[in-house]
């Protein structure tokens, strides 16, 4: 009898974690992030700050515009090495989501003009990015930025929920199906 119970404890022990593990990963939202995206680390969410960057004609722009939908913010400088490696591979990922979705939004912290930020671009495989500039470090003490590159997950209601320090591999395979996938959820 001793090993009926326990072989009904085991079975519902294994259920009720087969159970979590299908809620945890249809209900995860940003959190079911691929592997390959580990430097991406889940946060809380909390409003980002309404910061403003100017594009190449000088036209300023906000967080808050791009409400509605997911926000892949890369704060980057063309002194920054890691940037080199990372921006080809954001402006693959940006040709692959639909914009009006998911933007990926990249911002020269640097102090570099319109047109060093533009050949910069250019001369590194990155030129489908557009030229966004934050010449007054605006971003960098908004959201505490203490290396680059860094990222910022922003959610459709303008909420930070996930950040990385650091390149990471925005244009692998799983990691443009999980930016199509979070695409198709955003309101």
């Amino acid at each position: 009898m001793p090993s009926r119970l326990v072989l009904g404890l085991a079975a519902v022990i294994v259920l009720i974690g087969a159970v979590s593990v299908f809620l945890y990963r249809s209900h995860a939202g940003v959190h079911a992030l691929p592997l390959n995206l580990t430097e991406l680390k889940s946060e809380t969410p909390h409003a980002v700050p309404d910061v403003a960057f100017s594009d190449a004609a000088g036209a300023r722009h906000t967080l808050s515009a791009y409400k509605g939908r997911y926000v892949l913010l890369n704060l980057w400088a063309t002194w920054c090495a890691p940037c080199v490696k990372e921006l080809p591979a954001l402006a693959k990922l940006q040709g692959a989501v639909l914009p009006a979705k998911l933007t990926v939004l990249t911002v020269n912290v640097g102090h570099s003009s319109v047109g060093d930020t533009a050949k910069f671009l250019k001369d590194h495989g990155a030129s489908a990015l557009p030229v966004d500039l934050d010449s007054d470090t605006a971003f960098i003490r908004a959201f505490g930025a203490f290396g680059l590159p860094l990222s910022i997950l922003i959610d459709p209601q303008g909420r930070e929920v996930a950040r990385a320090v650091g390149p990471a591999d925005w244009d692998a395979p799983d990691s443009i199906a999980y930016f199509k996938t979070l695409s198709h959820t955003a309101s």
